[in-house]
């Protein structure tokens, strides 16, 4: 299913629009001539992109600051989008973080504002923009999980989990949606080369082995060709596939272990 037809009043809202895979959904849309509204804490960034993207491809685009953890400051968000008289005909939720470490030693508030950024504010957005697309009898949604989903992760025991979320969430709406004209699309990326490493305090390593790390461009293209073509979910790279699949089939008993002894994360 194509998605829905560019008109003056539409836009494709990207979440976590100011780095990574973000950012190159914010571009691949814009190529294929979509108005787009970027949105992350880093106004300075989104502004830079929105020059970049009207200046390349002449489309509309608009940025919103935001830090998505907040309840309040989405509504802010998502009033300024109104005001602006703008339609979200597709919704990117791909904003979200990660951590590294034994879940006893992290910091407990910021766990917290993962599960907001991650799990909630995903929640909050589609419930909000899908019953208009409903309403229109048009509309996707790109939902960014991760390979994380598809089993627990020692060190990475909140974040696999709201990644989880994500992808069973998203699995479920695409199910919903048959049949409305809408359709919802989950992107599950392995290690990509962006700053989420770095945020997360993952050892570098994880980014230098051949073959298995790929890039922000490469995931985000492949997230929006499947969310033109209204697939369920996506798993980018072969030995990112692998992974999810193993993660999923394998028994616990013996894939955390594996994980745990090998994953170059925390300590």
């Amino acid at each position: 299913m194509p998605l829905p037809p560019q008109s003056e009043s539409s836009t494709c809202l990207v979440t976590g629009a100011s780095s990574g895979i973000g950012v190159e959904i914010a571009r691949e849309l814009a190529k294929r001539g979509r108005g787009v509204t970027l949105v992350a804490r880093r106004k300075d960034r989104l502004t830079e992109l929105a020059s970049e993207l009207t200046e390349r491809h002449g489309v509309r685009a608009e940025t919103v600051g935001c830090d998505l953890s907040s309840p309040a400051a989405r509504k802010r968000m998502m009033q300024t989008v109104n005001d602006r008289g703008l339609d979200v005909e597709v919704l990117v939720n791909n904003a979200g973080f990660g951590s590294a470490g034994r879940f006893q030693s992290l910091d407990a508030d910021a766990e917290l504002r993962m599960v907001r950024t991650n799990v909630e504010a995903v929640v909050d957005l589609c419930s909000s923009y899908v019953p208009d697309m409903v309403e229109r009898g048009q509309g996707a949604v790109l939902n960014v999980a991760s390979v994380a989903a598809y089993q627990p992760v020692p060190r990475q025991s909140t974040y696999a989990a709201t990644k989880a979320f994500v992808l069973s969430f998203t699995e479920g709406l695409h199910v919903d949606l048959k049949g409305t004209g809408v359709t919802a699309t989950a992107l599950c990326p392995g290690p990509t080369k962006t700053e989420f490493g770095e945020t997360a305090g993952i050892r570098e390593e994880l980014f230098q082995i051949p073959g298995l790390v790929y890039t922000a461009e490469e995931m985000a293209v492949a997230g929006v060709n499947a969310m033109e073509r209204g697939r369920r979910a996506v798993v980018p790279g072969a030995t990112n596939l692998v992974g999810a699949v193993g993660g999923r089939l394998m028994p616990r008993a013996l894939v955390l272990p594996l994980i745990d002894r090998f994953y170059p994360v925390g300590k």
